[in-house]
């Protein structure tokens, strides 16, 4: 694939310092876009080169550049992201995932480990599925029912995951901001990527990733319950897991000023 093609397939867009040496990538998960990050985004602005892109299939991404096939795991996502790395010669950048995408930023990271110095994941999962020994949160009728619900009537289904997903009850404008993301998808990509993302399993790359890592996690996550983010802490080696006082799995939005303040006492011990 030609390399312009890379920058019309997933949207991509630059801000902040572009004569910074540092870079950050940022990547948004499940049924948002990538200006899911619009109130961390001035936080870092100043001292960044910051790149931002829409996973395919959602937001402004080229949809023509769908391919089921391709998409039907992680390792179609983890492509695009490598090869939007390797369009802007980005050697140990800094790479901000949320939810699914924090697991493609750490399976990128082995394939390419010069690309990425230090990763930040919000809300991340191994795997959703309990299994013996493992707090995952679903077990597979769950998940069989959440399929079937996006079949039978996807849009009804929107409306209940989104206010489950973001909480914040207080705040439903954020609920139903969540809701027009996930309405915008095509209700075949939708079940697609949501099947890609609950039926996956990477536990067993986390001892084998190269990065200093932070996983920031928040109270009352649906997706992913406190054991799962504990799991992830202990099996990534060089890694530190942070609670941040947010509900739900947004925090990023739901709490942008906080999440971002993490980062940045992250970074400013874990890069030069």
């Amino acid at each position: 694939m030609r390399t312009s093609n890379v920058i019309k397939r997933n949207n991509v867009s630059i801000r902040g310092n572009l004569a910074s040496r540092r870079t950050i990538v940022f990547a948004h998960g499940f049924g948002t876009d990538q200006q899911a990050w619009r109130d961390v985004l001035p936080h870092f602005e100043e001292d960044y080169r910051l790149i931002l892109f829409d996973n395919t299939g959602g937001g402004k991404s080229d949809l023509g550049a769908y391919d089921t096939r391709k998409y039907a795991s992680l390792g179609g996502y983890t492509s695009d992201l490598i090869e939007i790395a390797l369009h802007f010669d980005l050697r140990r950048a800094i790479f901000v995932g949320h939810s699914v995408s924090g697991m493609v930023g750490l399976i990128a990271s082995i394939a390419r480990p010069e690309l990425f110095s230090t990763q930040i994941l919000i809300g991340p999962s191994a795997r959703y599925l309990n299994d013996e020994g493992y707090v995952g949160g679903f077990e597979q009728s769950d998940l069989d029912g959440l399929y079937q619900a996006i079949q039978d009537n996807y849009y009804a289904w929107v409306s209940g995951f989104a206010k489950l997903a973001m909480r914040n009850d207080d705040r439903p404008e954020l609920q139903r901001q969540f809701a027009e993301g996930l309405s915008s998808l095509r209700p075949d990509i939708a079940l697609a990527v949501a099947r890609s993302i609950f039926q996956s399993d990477f536990r067993h790359i986390l001892r084998h990733i190269p990065t200093k890592t932070l996983l920031v996690h928040a109270k009352n996550d649906i997706a992913v319950p406190e054991e799962a983010a504990r799991f992830l802490h202990q099996q990534i080696k060089n890694s530190k897991l942070v609670f941040v006082d947010a509900e739900g799995h947004f925090p990023h939005i739901s709490a942008a000023p906080e999440v971002a303040r993490s980062i940045k006492d992250f970074l400013s011990t874990a890069t030069p």
